[in-house]
C-alpha cells in the first residue's frame, strides 16, 4: 500500500461529523467514511478550524507512528496519508487528511474497553488488572512502550477497543490505532517546535497507568519487556520518507529528535532493572 498518496484526489462526496477535540487546543476533528466495493473505510482530519482551515498535523504523525511500529515489529492499525480536496460546510478544502480500514472481520462488534470494564470487572479490579487477567497483558506491556516513546497525550478509554466476535465467539483488543495527539501535535509553527523539550513527562490522558508515560514505563513487569526491533539511527529516513513540502524540515528533525532520544532513554530504563 501506498502510504502517501502526493496527487490530490477529488474527496468531495465525503460527509463530515465533528468529535470532540481533546487537546486542549482550538479547533476540532472531522470524520467520515466511505463505503465502496463493499469495503468500508474510514477518514479523519488533522485539528480544524472553521477560520483557518487545517491547523493541525496529526494526520503527518500517524502516518509516521505507523512506519515507526512497522520497524519496532507491533501490530497496528495502517493509515494513509492522502492529498485530497474535501467540502466542508459547503466551502472547498486542500488538505492533508488520513484513510484507514475498517479493522473489524465478519461477525465482530466493538465496544470501548473502558465500557467493557464497567461492564466485566471483577470489585475492586483496576482496568490493568482486567486486562491482565482477559490475557491482553503484552498487547498492554507494547502499547505503554510506544505511547512513551511518542508521548501520546490521549489514549483514554475509547482509543482501546475491545472486539467481540460472536461466530468465533472470541474476545480480543483491537490493533493500536488513533496516535494523532502525539509527538510535536501542539507545536503550531517551528518556533514552537524548536523549542520544545522533547524528553519532558508531560501529563497525558492515560486510561491505563497514571498521567506519565515514564511512570507507565515502570508498570511493565522486567519479565514481560515487549521483545521489539531495535531502532536504529538510519531510520530517520524511513519514518520521515515522503513528508517534504507537507512538514517544515525543522518539525521534521525535532519529532526525529524526540523519537530518538525517548527510544535511547527506553533501551537505558531496560538495561537498567
Amino acid at each position: 500500500m501506498n502510504r502517501i498518496i502526493h496527487e490530490k484526489q477529488d474527496l468531495t462526496y465525503l460527509s463530515w461529523s465533528k468529535i470532540r477535540n481533546f487537546s486542549g487546543t482550538a479547533g476540532s476533528f472531522l470524520k467520515a467514511y466511505s463505503m465502496l466495493g463493499g469495503k468500508k473505510t474510514y477518514y479523519k482530519l488533522s485539528n480544524f478550524d472553521k477560520v483557518k482551515g487545517v491547523i493541525g498535523h496529526e494526520c503527518v504523525n500517524e502516518i509516521i507512528i505507523d512506519r515507526l511500529l512497522d520497524i519496532l515489529g507491533i501490530p497496528h492499525l495502517h493509515y494513509q496519508l492522502i492529498h485530497a480536496d474535501v467540502m466542508i460546510d459547503g466551502k472547498r478544502q486542500e488538505v492533508y487528511l488520513c484513510a484507514s480500514a475498517d479493522f473489524k472481520e465478519k461477525g465482530e462488534s466493538k465496544l470501548a474497553l473502558d465500557a467493557y470494564w464497567e461492564a466485566e470487572h471483577e470489585e475492586g479490579e483496576s482496568a490493568l488488572d482486567f486486562c491482565i487477567r482477559n490475557g491482553w497483558e503484552d498487547y498492554i506491556c507494547q502499547m505503554l512502550v510506544v505511547d512513551f516513546l511518542i508521548l501520546n497525550r490521549d489514549r483514554h478509554g475509547a482509543n482501546i477497543e475491545v472486539l467481540r466476535n460472536s461466530r468465533k465467539k472470541t474476545v480480543s483488543l483491537a490493533p493500536l490505532f488513533d496516535h494523532g495527539l502525539s509527538l510535536l501535535f501542539n507545536c503550531a509553527d517551528d518556533a514552537a517546535a524548536a523549542a520544545y523539550d522533547v524528553m519532558a513527562d508531560r501529563r497525558v490522558n492515560n486510561y491505563i497507568g497514571s498521567s506519565s508515560t515514564w511512570e507507565n514505563l515502570k508498570l511493565i513487569p522486567e519479565g514481560k519487556r515487549p521483545q521489539l526491533n531495535a531502532l536504529k539511527e538510519s531510520d530517520k529516513r524511513i519514518l520521515l520518507n515522503g513528508l517534504d513540502g507537507i512538514l517544515s524540515q525543522t518539525m521534521q528533525d525535532k519529532i526525529w529528535e524526540m523519537i530518538w532520544k525517548r527510544w535511547c532513554a527506553y533501551e537505558d530504563f531496560c538495561h537498567s532493572r
